[in-house]
């Protein structure tokens, strides 16, 4: 018989159909064995009773240990009780493979070392299940976007010849003879692709070695990087919000369950709507500085900073022209005022910090080795890159989105170890 998977019971109801998957749980009452079978997709209660099944098949259910692996073959029957409203009637079952021990994740509670040790059994359990699929439909409904906006999906290398966001953050790797690093950024590749097809974007991993231990940083994560030609950035905070608004709602109508499961706020979420408030950066600071936070003009906006001014809004801020000194060489300054980046930041509510960060590029060759000397960064490693101004160079713009931020956020996780399946932190290598 073909085996059904749990999120399609309900087309089978009064069918007789089998499942396979692992025992999540057991327990039984004399007569009657529960077994709370996991197929990946779902959790569905399997009822065997004593007279229902040959005397074999009840004896070999009355043992299990978790995390066995079974074949149930049973009828598909309602139950209001149900938390998916079914459940199934056994009438055979198999054992596919039988733990040697029990399985080390008990429904006591474990140290985050513990589970961190354990990561590679720690997301079979229901919490982790709803956070990597509300993680799964924020990568779905980034592309999902992006595709039907004209933007092209179009692949970086993660292999790359110099740093992009900053040289005190680079993994080196020998590289037959030279040194290649781990790419921290997407980004100007992107750019290469806008002025190639006009509307790209790149999603893919991307690696920081910073010595950081906060509860917003990985040293591997991922990140969704559009960008566009002939924007500036206007156009760049009017995508990002679209954008942003898009993936929450999508989150919001696809992946409610989980939220719920997750023990998620959801009216946060709701209000997550156009249009965003946006403030200058030297608003920002004034603002800070009226909640009491001690900070100069010019300085970056650090965690405590950043929480601070999104608790003063109910959906996320936009944080547009920062110093430019503060960031990175390919920033154009404002025409305007010379000391600041045409640059936007969008923080995300209930202190999840930036999770988004773009701006418009600099488009002037000249301009742009100055920048690349006053930096100090190595300009043979950049001359594929000036070569973009050199032919056919416009205004151009874009960002990138953390994935494993979005998730945190959307979740309402306090640290974004829980937002990818195997994180990679300062002191974390394995599993």
């Amino acid at each position: 018989m073909t085996a059904v998977r749990v999120e399609n019971i309900g087309a089978h109801e009064g069918e007789r159909v089998t499942l396979r998957g692992w025992l999540a749980a057991r327990r039984s009452s004399g007569k009657i064995h529960f077994l709370q079978l996991r197929d990946g997709s779902g959790t569905i209660q399997c009822v065997m009773g004593k007279n229902d099944v040959p005397a074999e098949v009840f004896a070999r259910a009355d043992h299990l240990l978790q995390e066995s692996a079974l074949e149930v073959t049973g009828t598909v029957r309602a139950d209001k009780r149900s938390p998916i409203g079914y459940e199934l009637g056994v009438s055979d079952l198999r054992v596919l493979h039988t733990p040697a021990d029990d399985f080390p994740i008990s429904p006591k509670e474990h140290g985050t070392g513990f589970l961190l040790e354990h990561r590679h059994l720690w997301v079979r359990s229901s919490r982790q299940h709803a956070v990597l699929r509300v993680r799964a439909e924020v990568i779905r409904a980034c592309r999902e976007y992006l595709d039907e906006h004209g933007f092209l999906g179009f692949d970086a290398p993660i292999l790359t010849p110099a740093a992009c966001e900053g040289t005190t953050t680079l993994f080196p790797v020998e590289y037959f003879g030279e040194t290649a690093y781990l790419t921290q950024s997407g980004q100007l590749y992107a750019e290469a692709g806008a002025l190639a097809f006009g509307k790209v974007y790149v999603f893919g991993p991307t690696f920081r070695a910073e010595k950081s231990k906060t509860r917003r940083h990985l040293t591997e994560f991922w990140m969704v990087e559009p960008e566009m030609a002939f924007a500036g950035l206007d156009e760049d905070m009017e995508l990002a919000e679209d954008f942003l608004v898009h993936v929450v709602a999508r989150v919001l109508k696809r992946r409610r369950i989980e939220l719920t499961t997750l023990e998620r706020d959801l009216a946060p979420l709701e209000r997550v709507q156009k249009p965003f408030p946006r403030i200058a950066y030297g608003e920002a600071i004034e603002r800070l500085r009226g909640a009491g936070i001690d900070i100069a003009w010019g300085d970056d906006l650090g965690a405590e900073a950043e929480t601070t001014l999104s608790q003063q809004f109910d959906r996320p801020v936009m944080v547009h022209r920062y110093p430019l000194a503060t960031k990175a060489f390919y920033m154009k300054a404002d025409p305007a005022d010379p000391r600041l980046a045409l640059c936007v930041d969008v923080l995300a509510p209930d202190g999840y910090g930036e999770i988004i960060g773009g701006g418009q590029r600099e488009e002037d060759l000249a301009t742009l080795e100055a920048r690349i000397a006053e930096h100090d960064l190595p300009r043979e490693a950049f001359d594929w890159y000036l070569d973009l101004r050199r032919f056919g160079s416009v205004p151009h713009a874009g960002f990138g989105m953390g994935i494993e931020r979005c998730v945190g956020w959307l979740c309402g996780l306090h640290h974004v170890r829980e937002t990818i399946p195997f994180p990679r932190m300062l002191e974390r290598l394995r599993p």
